[in-house]
């Protein structure tokens, strides 16, 4: 008779030492970091911060007309926009919404350049007008052809053109009021003086958005009313260059002459003369209760 004796059961193998490398441990890391996200409360959570401010505070409203005598022959020097455009065509009041909890300063500014007895936008040329974008006004320079005479020292300075949260709002639609920074055009001479303030401003006029003006112009307004106006200026012709005198033009730049920079003046300019026949504010009971836009 064969006895039979317990096996003794094998003793387990040793694991093999563990090689922790910087990628093994990054995705640790991250594993736990999900985890414990997942786990928490969502009250826990960071809130995503709240959308820019457009509550329209203010109203103002712009009558633009198209004077068909300013380039008269026998034009004198001391002759402006008021003497020469008694018979102007109105093309239409926009009524514009400003965004005034979210930029103050760009918003007083305006306004004042809106109602302003004698340094104001009334009697002040459309400068420029890109078709399918937007349309530029308030180049200062000389009162007499139709620009914003400076210094507007009685203006404050706008720290929020150096503000990161001014620059929130896309130009993503037509009808969107815009303080000109990136596309302004006003001489460097005015620029370099103590007492300057920009005042130039774009109305984009679509139909689709302008995403190269983003986070270089501050939105700080809607058109509420005159969408059609805004249309209308939008298709008035323009000068453009011919192809050789651009590719001129790029090459006087790349030589370093400022004259290019004078002729790229003259581009974009309606060939009608469409200018600011009258603009002011509109006093409302609760403008608050405005609906508020994008």
């Amino acid at each position: 008779m064969i006895k039979s004796f317990p096996t003794t059961p094998p003793l387990p193998r040793p694991h093999p030492p563990l090689h922790l490398t910087r990628r093994s441990f990054l995705l640790s890391t991250a594993t736990t970091a999900t985890a414990t996200s997942l786990s928490l409360p969502a009250a826990s959570l960071p809130l995503p911060p709240p959308p820019p401010d457009t509550t329209i505070t203010d109203r103002v409203f712009m009558d633009f007309s198209i004077c068909p005598n300013y380039f008269r022959p026998d034009r004198a020097i001391s002759d402006d926009l008021a003497s020469l455009c008694a018979d102007s065509v109105p093309l239409g009041r926009l009524v514009l919404g400003l965004y005034g909890h979210l930029v103050p300063l760009t918003v007083a500014n305006f306004k004042s350049m809106c109602t302003a007895p004698s340094s104001s936008y009334r009697n002040t040329l459309v400068n420029k007008i890109l078709p399918g974008q937007y349309f530029l006004a308030g180049r200062q320079g000389r009162r007499d052809k139709g620009e914003v005479r400076p210094p507007l020292s009685e203006l404050a300075r706008n720290t929020e053109t150096v503000d990161s949260r001014a620059f929130l709002l896309r130009h993503s639609r037509a009808g969107l009021v815009s303080l000109s920074l990136s596309e302004n055009d006003d001489d460097d001479n005015i620029k370099m003086d103590p007492e300057y303030r920009n005042v130039e401003f774009l109305i984009t006029t679509g139909p689709g958005p302008c995403p190269q003006l983003d986070s270089k112009n501050i939105v700080f307004g809607t058109v509420l009313e005159g969408l059609d106006v805004v249309t209308a200026i939008a298709s008035i012709p323009t000068y453009k260059p011919a192809e050789r005198i651009r590719q001129l033009n790029a090459l006087a730049e790349f030589f370093g002459d400022d004259r290019a920079q004078n002729a790229r003046a003259m581009w974009n300019k309606p060939l009608k003369t469409v200018y600011i026949s009258d603009c002011g504010e509109l006093k409302v009971a609760k403008p608050t209760l405005t609906p508020t836009l994008p």
